[in-house]
């Protein structure tokens, strides 16, 4: 990775920056030296079945340098659970799924939040914390779903259906939040749906989503095509080869899968879901029908637990490095805002959902 040149000929801070605010902090040397693999040792321990020994020297000198720096920067770090194991298990100090990340960034005390995961999250931490300084180490990494749906496009299905409560999934810009009655999960969709007076429901942008909702309620749901590039690549026939390959494998979907996938799957829930399945049922072996690395993550907690992985990757998540999360730090890069003529109409529709009580 190339050091940013920041002297010499480049601009000056706009003095509204993080970077301004709050400094720029020397770029620390990132030799793997005994003191750095003592202090991260125990760091290593966590995730030794996934990076080989050989590996952790690289590794280490961004971990130990993270962890020194944030705590300097009063810094937060929150990651999602398909961020790689060195993330994860070694610099995250709040992890887990949209919905829990989106509460638990309320609670912070932090002034600063480093968001580990994709685009929409960090904007959802900046509409939940107004004041604090939400940084994601690469702004390119979208989503999907998220990029499926604009604001206009949400405009015109009210217009469309007037009258109809809107839903839409966390997965969304804060354009689309802004023109939304409530923000759901995976995880809370169906009570969510439930807790609207109507019998007629828009449940956006998540296609397969809005499917398996409707098939738990008595509601009218009406959809919008959109589908994460990770879940919709599974189908019910790969998985049946699984099970007709060893019968023994228990499959734990997400319901961002076509309900087909749905119908072979020995469970089916949101990402905290899946992780409290496998972490209660202990299956012999599981292959979890989602992004590839939260059954890494998982599995050093559950390592008893064989885990089959067709390892469908999510290119978005995979931009956040252990570099990027260094410079992050360091140069206080890339700063989240969200325009305030959308902000207080998108934040209403985040705290609905975080507030609802199910």
């Amino acid at each position: 990775m190339q050091d940013r040149v920041l002297t010499g000929g480049t601009a000056p801070l706009n003095p509204a920056s993080a970077a301004a605010r709050f400094g720029i902090i020397e770029r620390p040397d990132l030799t793997f030296t005994p003191e750095i693999a003592r202090e991260t040792a125990h760091l290593y321990e966590r995730v030794k079945d996934f990076i080989p020994a050989i590996e952790w020297p690289v590794f280490a000198p961004y971990v130990h340098a993270i962890n020194r720096i944030k705590k300097e920067r009063g810094a937060v770090i929150l990651a999602h659970n398909y961020q790689t194991p060195e993330i994860f298990h070694c610099v995250a100090d709040i992890k887990g799924d949209s919905l829990q990340l989106a509460r638990d960034a309320t609670r912070v005390d932090a002034e600063i939040i480093i968001q580990c995961g994709v685009h929409f999250m960090a904007e959802t931490s900046k509409l939940l914390n107004p004041d604090k300084t939400v940084l994601i180490p690469d702004g390119r990494a979208g989503c999907s779903l998220s990029e499926s749906i604009t604001g206009a496009d949400v405009r015109a299905l009210k217009a469309r259906y007037p009258g109809v409560p809107v839903v839409t999934y966390v997965n969304t810009s804060a354009d689309v939040k802004a023109e939304t009655d409530i923000c759901c999960t995976s995880s809370n969709a169906v009570a969510v749906v439930e807790s609207l007076a109507s019998d007629t429901v828009l449940c956006i942008p998540d296609e397969y989503l809005a499917m398996n909702v409707a098939n738990q309620t008595k509601k009218k749901i009406l959809t919008w095509k959109g589908h994460c590039e990770v879940h919709e690549r599974f189908t019910a026939a790969e998985l049946l080869a699984y099970k007709e390959a060893d019968p023994r494998i228990e499959i734990v979907a997400h319901p961002e899968c076509h309900p087909s996938v749905l119908e072979v799957s020995d469970y089916a829930g949101s990402t905290s879901g899946m992780i409290d399945y496998v972490k209660t049922k202990r299956p012999g072996r599981v292959l979890l029908v989602t992004e590839c690395s939260m059954a890494s993550n998982i599995q050093a907690e559950v390592p008893e637990v064989d885990f089959v992985k067709p390892c469908n990757l999510c290119p978005h998540m995979k931009r956040i490095t252990l570099p990027k999360i260094l410079d992050s730090l360091l140069y206080m890069t890339e700063e989240v805002t969200v325009d305030p003529a959308i902000a207080d109409r998108a934040r209403l529709a985040v705290e609905r959902m975080v507030n609802l009580k199910h």
